[in-house]
């Protein structure tokens, strides 16, 4: 454990060193977020308590959604690219012969990069929304906490769905196609263009259990104190559900390739 507990801290270092990317990613959550912001309040002026939400729960879930973009990877991101790359060039062969576990390490990493990200790129954001527009905030300190931990599983969840996309490079010359199917499928079904509650009919139904609520949806949820008592911790079962029924998919994956496969590399 003390070695993944190191490569998180070195995940978290490593993102650390790129400030001007982070400020960058700074104004860019900033401005999308008043775009955003000023969408919803439009359309909530012509339907009110739409998907079950007010004004200020509407705003409040384009801000969240801004401050956990980068840090659960919304529109991908972190360690994919690299895990490809290695794939690609055979270094994954390297990978598989030192003594720690694949997909442990590369989590490891990734939430120390989640970390950063949520503190380098969430707070702001996140801080400047609260400033300009009326935001629910939670009347339980508890609920902070139950916030982050959803937040947490949301990065396993969301890493577990790229980790599983990643892995498709032991069959294609280039993964870019399915990791950016995999960034449209993310965005649209995790709640990052509407609520997933104001999806109509069946349509809100499948994509409310679907693992992307899991990555946007349910922790905005938990922020704005929808789930409560049993309710919450089905909302966590939810998402533990999904994490580890994907990270046990990416492993079985992981067994496959690495045994049936020769990588592009030689």
């Amino acid at each position: 454990m003390r070695l993944y507990a190191a490569v998180a801290v070195s995940g978290f270092k490593r993102y650390a060193t790129y400030r001007v990317a982070t400020v960058a990613g700074v104004f860019t959550n900033t401005v999308f977020g008043f775009i955003l912001a000023y969408t919803y309040a439009a359309l909530w002026d012509e339907r009110p308590h739409l998907g079950g939400y007010d004004l200020a729960q509407a705003l409040t879930f384009v801000w969240l959604g801004q401050a956990l973009l980068a840090a659960v990877g919304l529109l991908g991101g972190g360690f994919e690219e690299e895990l490809q790359e290695r794939i690609r060039s055979g270094d994954i062969a390297v990978d598989l012969y030192r003594p720690v576990d694949l997909q442990t390490w590369w989590l490891s990493a990734e939430l120390g990069r989640a970390l950063f990200q949520l503190l380098g790129r969430g707070v702001v954001p996140m801080a400047v929304g609260a400033l300009v527009f009326e935001l629910r905030m939670p009347v339980s300190p508890l609920t902070w906490a139950w916030f982050l931990l959803a937040v947490a599983l949301a990065v396993c969840v969301g890493f577990a769905v790229r980790y599983l996309v990643s892995l498709a490079s032991f069959w294609l010359l280039d993964g870019t196609g399915l990791s950016m199917l995999s960034g449209l499928l993310c965005l649209f079904f995790s709640g990052m263009i509407l609520p997933l509650n104001v999806f109509p009919g069946q349509l809100g139904v499948i994509a409310r259990a679907l693992p992307w609520a899991a990555m946007l949806q349910v922790p905005a949820d938990v922020f704005l104190e929808e789930h409560r008592g049993s309710g919450l911790l089905a909302a966590f079962a939810f998402q533990a559900g999904w994490a580890v029924a994907l990270l046990a998919a990416g492993r079985a994956l992981q067994a496959v390739a690495t045994r049936k496969v020769v990588v592009q590399g030689g």
